[in-house]
């Protein structure tokens, strides 16, 4: 028997039979989906995902579910190890993003930005699927669906293969809200900054005390140590880099979100 997602006893979910589970997995591995080499950040849902190829790490870009969630599939090209961000919605396109033959790349960590719903509805399917590991804040943690297997804050590092990406805690968007920082070989920075920075402002935020948090954190964590050719990559929509954004910073606190 195999367990999917969670239950009271700390079992992944139902309990299912090989042959449920090959029916799963099969159901999983039903949609096309079409990878752009001509990146521009700009994707939509149902349409095709991008790719670019980094100095030292591959970043594919999809758009999945109805909230027009952004996926990022990091893929190490020395070891062909992965890593996605966000297991957001539509599990069958995110394994189809994968690939089925034998040098597809091997999924090791799906690391979950933040526990808002909308981007953690494919998260049961694809770690039981492939058996990656899965990464989050504590603090938001208990909101998911399936238990973290490793536990991050500000200043860890997650491995994808050889590269090391830096764990950023920006607090505010929820309270464990996470974005994860690769420094590439060619000197640019790359930001992955869940639903904490858009271009044209801070994500989210329900209260004051929440927007000067993460306004803060955004100055202090992200605007003051990085560069303004640091490309960063959103939960959702077009990326954007600092430099286009920090002019608008002192605007940003102005209007208060």
């Amino acid at each position: 028997m195999l367990c999917v997602g969670t239950d009271s006893r700390g079992c992944r979910g139902p309990s299912l039979t090989r042959r449920t589970w090959d029916g799963l997995i099969g159901a999983l591995r039903s949609v096309i989906v079409d990878i752009l080499e001509d990146y521009t950040g700009a994707v939509v849902p149902g349409g095709p995902a991008q790719r670019r190829a980094l100095a030292t790490l591959t970043v594919t870009k999809i758009s999945v579910g109805p909230m027009d969630n952004n996926a990022y599939l990091l893929t190490c090209p020395d070891t062909g190890e992965a890593l996605l961000i966000d297991a957001a919605n539509e599990a069958d396109r995110l394994m189809d993003l994968l690939g089925h033959g034998p040098d597809r790349p091997d999924l090791r960590t799906i690391v979950t930005t933040h526990r808002h719903a909308d981007h953690w509805q494919a998260l049961g399917a694809l770690a039981g699927a492939t058996g990656a590991r899965t990464v989050a804040h504590p603090i938001d943690a208990p909101q998911l669906p399936v238990p973290p297997d490793r536990l991050v804050d500000h200043g860890d590092t997650v491995a994808v293969g050889h590269v090391r990406l830096d764990v950023i805690h920006l607090r505010g968007h929820t309270p464990g809200s996470i974005a994860l920082l690769h420094r590439d070989a060619d000197g640019t920075p790359h930001l992955f900054t869940g639903d904490a920075l858009f271009p044209g402002g801070p994500g989210r935020t329900t209260n004051p005390a929440d927007f000067t948090s993460l306004m803060d954190d955004l100055t202090s964590r992200v605007f003051d140590q990085l560069p303004d050719e640091t490309w960063f990559y959103p939960g959702h929509g077009n990326d954007s880099t600092l430099g286009a954004e920090r002019p608008h910073l002192d605007e940003w606190r102005a209007r208060g979100w």
